[in-house]
């Protein structure tokens, strides 16, 4: 939502400012796909290789607020990116951030993509794909 507001010069929504965090903003945990996909594939190894299926938490084990996301978007799209604020949404809690320390143990895995590279790839993805990937078939 945040590149769609920066593509088309609109305004991104920011739910609350009253937080008890350093900016007041909610904190949530981003991981890159490729990190993602790169966890799922040691996953079906393991599976593949005769270990038992299990649950784990993915996520950089490090939070970053609302408005520092939308500030390292302005960074990489060159541009300041409009915000207005409202009230919170029921239910929103202030900070959601992963503990991925049993995947690190048991599957090696370990997140290696910033927040940077997150917004910088998604970036270059909508330059590149303007109208997404375009028909689906099935």
């Amino acid at each position: 939502r945040i590149l769609m507001a920066a593509e088309k010069n609109d305004t991104v929504r920011v739910f609350g400012v009253d937080y008890p965090t350093s900016d007041g903003s909610c904190v949530r945990d981003y991981i890159h796909v490729r990190d993602l996909a790169d966890a799922h594939v040691l996953a079906a190894r393991r599976l593949m290789d005769g270990g038992d299926s299990d649950a784990f938490n993915l996520g950089t084990g490090k939070g970053y607020t609302v408005l520092e996301v939308i500030d390292a978007a302005e960074k990489v799209v060159g541009r300041p990116i409009a915000r207005s604020v409202s009230d919170r949404r029921p239910g929103d809690s202030p900070s959601l951030v992963a503990s991925s320390k049993k995947a690190r143990r048991v599957l090696g895995w370990t997140p290696a993509l910033t927040l940077h590279d997150i917004i910088s790839s998604a970036f270059d993805w909508r330059r590149t794909h303007p109208s997404g990937y375009g028909e689906t078939h099935a």
